[in-house]
């Protein structure tokens, strides 16, 4: 696992560095996602995840449901195209649970990919991800996860 300015980044998930979001190939072939430990410290306390419905297809980039802080709201995009075939309930219901474990319990929903293939290079992984958090961090004066 990675870990740039106190943010961890576990090395088996994708990452789309400038939205602060991950993805999960899962056995099935969906796609988990969730916001990353550094997405969640620039947003404070999460009170509220709000996703959309099941069924609903997204665009890689675009909005999958908002999230709200005492700081801030504002979408978690979509790391890559797909169908919304999951929310996490417990999630919904206990958003502080983003926080507490944003690549485990704090997942917040799964796509059933439109084309893994075509969307999947535009992610880093690995030593890739952790040295782009590292120049993003740089670049907006993030002092880190606390």
């Amino acid at each position: 696992m990675a870990l740039v300015r106190g943010c961890n980044f576990p090395d088996d998930l994708y990452y789309d560095v400038e939205d602060n979001v991950w993805a999960r190939l899962e056995a099935d072939g969906n796609i988990a996602i969730g916001m990353t430990s550094q997405g969640c410290a620039l947003s404070g306390e999460i009170v509220a995840w709000t996703a959309k419905k099941v069924g609903r297809v997204v665009d890689q980039h675009k909005s999958t449901g908002t999230v709200e802080s005492g700081k801030w709201v504002g979408p978690v995009k979509a790391p890559v195209g797909g169908e919304i075939v999951a929310v996490n309930e417990a999630a919904v219901a206990i958003p502080s649970t983003i926080n507490a474990d944003p690549y485990g319990a704090g997942w917040l929903l799964k796509l059933k990919p439109a084309d893994w293939e075509r969307d999947a290079p535009a992610l880093l992984s690995g030593a890739a991800a952790a040295e782009a958090f590292e120049a993003k961090m740089q670049a907006e004066g993030f002092a880190g996860c606390a």
